[in-house]
């Protein structure tokens, strides 16, 4: 029996983030929009010539400026796209006429240093909401970022988008087809406002693959929906929440729809790792909790469910205190709103049975409690509906330093 190409291909781990894929330099560094003194806010990743992109987006109807301003770029460049530039300390989110203008005035500034089209630049922003940005800051900043221009650059990107976020988050893998082999790396941020409907924070990744606009397109849409679709730190989805994904072609490694599982597989590698970073970094976060729901009646219904369980203030708590009450989740997937049957579905926490068929195994408790202590914490959940549809979303504990930190968030 003969093998498809598509089937010849392995994924690895490689070293860097954004700029470990050919054709790319990333700069970053502190141009004001941040109070202390060296904290970076401003960051470029740019390809050496304008190259096929694609884009994700918030769903949330109060959009910032940048994903206004990027939204329009991608619908009028021909899906080719330069660079994108971001800062972070101000989310340039409702902030009007003036704010468009400042977005607009971002990407011009950038294409103007790197001798391209306005609409060949992306921008994204994050930070307070409802705040203006400081143009005579970013302007000279633009400038000399794009003066910095490096492919040993990408750690410094990952550190100049960060807001609450507790350390950087970027990761690469290599690609090995019978063609030839490929990278895929990016970078994100986020820590708190974090619950998806694309793509809740930002993320930036990159290929040295040569693919059309429009299969990068679908790459970035299909593998969000595993891994940046599914996490969430507070069920909050931002203003300014964006993907975006650039294609470089530098390999020489060309992606048709026969080779497409291979991209497919490394931009969901990576993603997953971004993604997974984003809830372990979560704001106030003490334990990443990995929720998989089995046997709804579609993949759907079990999304649904192991998000409902994930935001759960209750359930978040117990996780936090290592409280095996089992009680809690039962209630958030009874309520999720998709077929539950309580008589036929199963609880396990650490892979330790703690309900069943109705009723409850509570000698199991303090085993499930021991697990509850450690910083990595499992969820499964079998609905018994006979469906067969599974979903995994990872989330993370509620503590009181989450709090702290969104009560004094602006002061």
């Amino acid at each position: 029996m003969s093998t498809s190409v598509a089937d010849q291909f392995t994924v690895v781990a490689a070293t860097g983030g954004a700029t470990a894929p050919k054709g790319f330099a990333a700069a970053g560094l502190h141009c004001g929009i941040k109070a202390k003194a060296g904290a970076l806010d401003l960051g470029i990743l740019a390809a050496d010539t304008a190259v096929p992109a694609a884009g994700i987006f918030t769903t949330n109807l109060a959009q910032a400026a940048p994903v206004t301003v990027s939204k329009r770029h991608l619908e009028t460049n021909q899906g080719l796209v330069r660079a994108i530039v971001v800062n972070s300390g101000c989310a340039n989110a409702c902030t009007g006429t003036v704010g468009m203008s400042d977005a607009g005035q971002m990407a011009a500034e950038t294409a103007a240093q790197l001798g391209c089209q306005p609409n060949q630049v992306l921008v994204a922003s994050t930070g307070v909401i409802g705040v203006n940005l400081k143009m005579d800051k970013l302007v000279p900043g633009i400038r000399a970022a794009a003066s910095a221009l490096d492919r040993d650059n990408g750690g410094i990107l990952a550190r100049a988008i960060m807001t609450t976020d507790p350390f950087p988050k970027e990761h690469a893998v290599t690609v090995k087809t019978a063609r030839g082999t490929f990278t895929v790396g990016g970078t994100a941020k986020g820590s708190g406002m974090i619950e998806p409907n694309m793509a809740t924070m930002l993320g930036f990744l990159a290929t040295d693959a040569k693919v059309s606009s429009a299969l990068l397109q679908r790459a970035l849409r299909e593998s969000a929906a595993g891994t940046f679709n599914a996490i969430t730190v507070d069920g909050d989805g931002s203003t300014n929440d964006c993907v975006f994904a650039l294609a470089s072609g530098a390999s020489g490694v060309e992606i048709d729809d026969e080779l497409y599982p291979a991209l497919l597989a490394g931009f969901y590698e990576v993603s997953r790792e971004l993604a997974v970073g984003i809830v372990r970094g979560g704001e106030g976060a003490t334990k990443l909790i990995t929720i998989a729901v089995k046997d709804a009646r579609t993949a759907a219904d079990a999304m649904r469910v192991a998000k409902t369980i994930a935001n759960s203030p209750l359930v978040k708590t117990a996780v936090h205190g290592a409280d095996p009450n089992w009680g809690r989740i039962v209630a958030a997937a009874g309520r999720s709103g998709v077929m539950f049957d309580v008589d036929r579905a199963t609880v396990r926490v650490g892979g330790i049975l703690l309900f069943e068929n109705g009723l409850p195994h509570d000698d199991n408790a303090p085993k499930a409690a021991e697990h509850l202590k450690q910083k990595d914490v499992s969820i499964d959940v079998d609905l018994g509906t006979g469906g067969g549809g599974d979903a995994t979303v990872w989330t993370c504990d509620l503590t009181a330093e989450y709090v702290k930190i969104n009560g004094e968030y602006r002061t």
